[in-house]
């Protein structure tokens, strides 16, 4: 399990600029604690890929798909992927799965496991190289606001316009999270205390206020992934503001705070159908880097 793991912290680093190191820690915590949920690929006795999951009320999340290089074909893939769903579609409590898979490589090819149950939706990560941002223009903004740092006591607030700004939006097909509130602030719980997206980065987090009411209408939250590589976890405007400018100036002030603490990259994703996002993004200066596949399945 070791080399495997060593193998997939090399992968995340060279192909994304993404420090693996937290995650795959935890990944051997469970394992020793035997608290891990999932299957492993062996080959002659070989451990050469592994996958988990959690549930949480009626949901699957499968946290993670990784085989290695030298067998990573579309047949051991699919055969991992199958397993962990043959999990999933026999617990009782589980009616959604939900998975975005980053290094699962034949993701094209594949026949998805339980496939009459699944919508595929193609995603895409990006990158812009920092050292310019200075340059930036200010947007323009019609509508007029206020950019102040992240609080944690926004959080419930957060949550809310989360919910609304997503309201029949691609992503919450994606993530049922963005659909309410309460789900909204499990997912801003999962960004600022776990390392799935990266370790919390307060600095090169902010949010945009109504001048006259103090009421948020957007925000834009960051992370390191790497000492010096910033990822943006959630950029988002509420309905009232959209088309405004809001949301670039959001990014513009993350973008130069991530640029001021030293970092050389910035990351993102998106999904590759919303157009409006990766015009801004392409705007700011991101270039696509890696397709990948967010997955999931209803109705068993």
């Amino acid at each position: 399990m070791q080399a495997l793991l060593d193998e997939e912290t090399a992968t995340w680093e060279r192909m994304l600029d993404w420090d693996f190191r937290p995650s795959a820690s935890l990944v051997r915590r469970f394992v020793d604690m035997q608290a891990l949920t999932g299957h492993v690929l062996a080959v002659q006795g070989r451990v050469v890929g592994y996958s988990y999951f959690v549930c949480e009320e009626r949901k699957g999340l499968i946290g993670d798909l990784y085989v290695m290089e030298a067998f990573a074909n579309v047949e051991n893939e699919t055969l991992l992927l199958g397993a962990i769903l043959d999990d999933l579609v026999k617990t009782p409590s589980v009616r959604r799965v939900e998975s975005q898979l980053m290094m699962l490589r034949n993701w094209p090819r594949m026949r998805i496991p339980y496939a009459p149950h699944a919508r595929l939706f193609k995603r895409q990560y990006m990158e812009l190289d920092l050292g310019h941002t200075a340059g930036l223009p200010s947007g323009r903004r019609s509508t007029p606001v206020a950019i102040d740092n992240w609080t944690e006591r926004r959080q419930d607030e957060a949550a809310t316009l989360i919910a609304d700004a997503y309201r029949g939006h691609i992503d919450s097909e994606i993530n049922d999270q963005y659909r309410s509130p309460a789900g909204a602030r499990r997912f801003l719980l999962n960004i600022v205390q776990y390392p799935g997206c990266g370790s919390f980065f307060q600095p090169a987090s902010f949010v945009a206020l109504d001048p006259s009411t103090h009421r948020l209408c957007g925000l834009s939250l960051s992370s390191l992934v790497h000492a010096d590589i910033g990822h943006i976890t959630q950029i988002c405007v509420s309905n009232a503001v959209k088309g405004h400018g809001v949301g670039y100036e959001l990014m513009r002030h993350s973008l130069e705070s991530l640029e001021k603490h030293a970092c050389r990259k910035a990351s993102l994703t998106v999904t590759s159908d919303n157009l409006e996002a990766i015009r801004l993004y392409e705007q700011l200066g991101f270039r696509r880097v890696r397709n990948f596949a967010a997955l999931v399945w209803e109705g068993f």
